[in-house]
C-alpha cells in the first residue's frame, strides 16, 4: 500500500483489505473521518447508523489493514481518537479469482452508496446555490471508443489535471472557492473478445473513490480522492 498517486490516496490491492471495506458502516466511518477529520467512536456513531462499541469494532478492523490510524491531537486522552490514514483510498484488482471478487464487492457497495447522491444534491444543495455556482452544476454521459492504453492515459490526464484541487487545503483555497463533488464512473463495455469472459474477469485498473474526488479524495468517491 503506498500514496504513490496525483490524489496521495491510499491505494489497497490485498483482496482482504478489499472485503473489510466492502461494508457500508466502513465506507461510511472512512468517508466521514477523511471528510470531517478526526473522530471517536462515539462521536461518529450517529453519522454512521451503529453503536459506538460496533464502530469501535469497525475502527479497530479498518486499522489492521493501515485504512485508519490513531489520533494523538486530542486534548482528552479518556477516548479513542481516530483518525483516516490519507484523504482518499483507491484499489486495484488483482489477477487472482479472490483479488476479482473481492473488488467486486467493494465496487458493488461504493456504486450503492453513491446511487442517490445526485438526487440528494439535487433536493438538498442545489437549491441553495447562486446562480453563478448552479449554472457549473451538471451531469454528462458521454460514450467514446479508446484502447484500453488510451482509456489508462486519459484517466491519468484528468486526474494530473485536478490533483492541485484534490490536494489543496482549504484555509489556502483562494477566495470564493468552495467544495465541489465530482462523481466519476468509467463503464467499459464489453466488445467481440470479451464474449467468452467469465464475469467479472481481469480489470487491472487503479479505482479512486473518492469520496469527493475534487476535495477530499472518497472518492471524498468512489470513495472515495
Amino acid at each position: 500500500m503506498s500514496l504513490k498517486n496525483p490524489y496521495g490516496d491510499f491505494e489497497i490491492t490485498e483482496p482482504q483489505a478489499l472485503r473489510a471495506l466492502a461494508h457500508p458502516v466502513r465506507l461510511a466511518i472512512l468517508e466521514h473521518l477523511q471528510r470531517h477529520g478526526p473522530a471517536t467512536a462515539t462521536g461518529l456513531s450517529p453519522h454512521v447508523g451503529a453503536t459506538p462499541s460496533v464502530v469501535s469494532w469497525h475502527l479497530r478492523h479498518l486499522a489492521t489493514f493501515g485504512l485508519v490510524t490513531d489520533w494523538d491531537g486530542a486534548t482528552s486522552k479518556r477516548e479513542r481518537w481516530w483518525q483516516a490514514a490519507a484523504r482518499g483510498f483507491r484499489f486495484t484488482a488483482t489477477d487472482s479469482a479472490e483479488g476479482q471478487s473481492a473488488s467486486q464487492q467493494l465496487r458493488g457497495e461504493m456504486f450503492a452508496r453513491n446511487a442517490d447522491a445526485p438526487q440528494q444534491w439535487l433536493l438538498s444543495e442545489e437549491p441553495r446555490l447562486d446562480p453563478e455556482w448552479r449554472a457549473l452544476a451538471g451531469i454528462a454521459d458521454t460514450r467514446f471508443v479508446a484502447t484500453a492504453d488510451e482509456l489508462r492515459q486519459l484517466e491519468e490526464s484528468i486526474e494530473e489535471l485536478i490533483a492541485p484541487y484534490v490536494r489543496r487545503k482549504e484555509a489556502s483555497a483562494p477566495d470564493g472557492a468552495r467544495i465541489v463533488r465530482m462523481l466519476r464512473y468509467l463503464l467499459p463495455e464489453p466488445g467481440d473478445d470479451d464474449a467468452s469472459a467469465e464475469p467479472g474477469g481481469d480489470d487491472a485498473s487503479a479505482e479512486p473513490t473518492d469520496g469527493d474526488v475534487s476535495v477530499e479524495p472518497t472518492g471524498d468517491d468512489a470513495a472515495t480522492s
